[in-house]
């Protein structure tokens, strides 16, 4: 019970921190046309770019300070650890209460219906129903 406290904890830790985190672009993306179209981060190099210094009232710069606790990071919102799945058999390798269920995208119709039946059977959630 305890391990469960601790990763709804987490959890929470890692929502107030992704609703802080900045959005971080790139160096002078708000001068250059080129770089307005596409500001997605590129870590600042110069030798004198007062970014990569850290200099005040500047962009922030990524570093790992920013970043989700281990223990819940890639895990989905619910706490589950998320599994994604292409065929009803590999349901039977899964645990419902470690696990969400994302059905995979090249999954036909007919295959999906049965993959769900079985998750529903068996307890799963599936995330992408």
């Amino acid at each position: 019970m305890e391990r469960g406290k601790d990763i709804e904890r987490l959890l929470r830790v890692r929502r107030l921190l992704k609703s802080k985190k900045p959005e971080f672009l790139r160096t002078l993306w708000w001068k250059f046309p080129k770089f307005k179209n596409d500001p997605k981060w590129r870590k600042p190099k110069g030798i004198d770019n007062p970014m990569r210094l850290r200099l005040k009232g500047r962009p922030p710069v990524v570093d790992v300070g920013y970043r989700a606790p281990a223990a819940v990071r890639g895990l989905h919102p619910t706490g589950l650890e998320p599994v994604r799945v292409s065929s009803p058999s590999e349901l039977d390798r899964l645990d419902p209460s470690r696990h969400i269920i994302y059905i995979a995208a090249g999954v036909g119709l007919r295959k999906r219906q049965q993959i769900l039946e079985k998750a529903r059977a068996k307890g799963f959630r599936v995330a992408n129903a």
